[in-house]
């Protein structure tokens, strides 16, 4: 089924590394399954600097539900990293300090192995940074306060903005978009978007309050935000 879903995951907050309901974990599993009924899943933390306690977490999360399970490590390489990536049906990655993760994604060519992975429909997945990394910019503190960022992998057009429903984020959001003009996405925290082949993005939802939005700017610079249609997980 190589080539064929080619989906993304981009959860605006949630997952095992935020919530104590398994809801958004499922789904990746779920979608996971077209390829492969027993997915091989693994987690990429180079953005926290590969905290232990967030490996611990992954390992907790899908380590009795998937048919296996590994921490892909950039700062401990050992390995062919291509190898490694490609033979996965996930690639989940964590969330942390965006443009640091990037950084040392191009130093090991990571990147383009990604982008291969991504061809070739391995789902890819991922909180926060490791949501907003796969498009061509969005809204990141990974430099203190919060900014707009331009310097995703762009596997998918326009940009995404984590953690939506945060103060400063909805603003910088919109400058982002009205320089273009460009179109995003985004997505509260208990929120996703998944991004399917000749598809709309579908919406889904942990919380009863948190949603997801298309925002887009026309030449004018004016913006127009609109709340997506949300199916409820759980």
């Amino acid at each position: 089924m190589e080539g064929d879903t080619m989906t993304v995951i981009a959860m605006g907050g949630g997952g095992f590394s935020m919530e104590s309901t398994p809801w958004l974990d499922d789904l990746v599993l779920e979608e996971a399954r077209r390829r492969n009924p027993r997915p091989r899943v693994a987690f990429l933390g180079t953005a926290s600097g590969e905290s232990e306690n967030y490996l611990l977490r992954f390992y907790r999360a899908f380590g009795a539900r998937a048919g296996s399970v590994q921490d892909i490590s950039l700062f401990r390489r050992t390995g062919d990293l291509r190898s490694q990536i490609l033979e996965q049906d996930v690639l989940y990655v964590g969330g942390g300090n965006t443009a640091n993760m990037l950084a040392v994604w191009r130093l090991h060519g990571a990147d383009a192995i990604l982008a291969e992975a991504h061809a070739r429909g391995v789902v890819l997945a991922g909180v926060s940074a490791g949501a907003m990394c796969w498009f061509e910019g969005g809204v990141t503190d990974s430099f203190g306060d919060l900014a707009v960022f331009e310097d995703g992998l762009g596997l998918l057009p326009g940009g995404l903005c984590p953690h939506y429903d945060e103060p400063g984020r909805r603003e910088l959001f919109h400058a982002w978009a009205a320089k273009g003009p460009r179109t995003g996405h985004a997505a509260d925290d208990g929120a996703a978007l998944v991004f399917r082949p000749d598809a709309a993005p579908e919406a889904v939802a942990t919380l009863p309050h948190a949603a997801a939005y298309r925002v887009t700017a026309d030449a004018s610079g004016t913006v127009t935000e609109e709340r997506l249609p949300t199916r409820q997980l759980g």
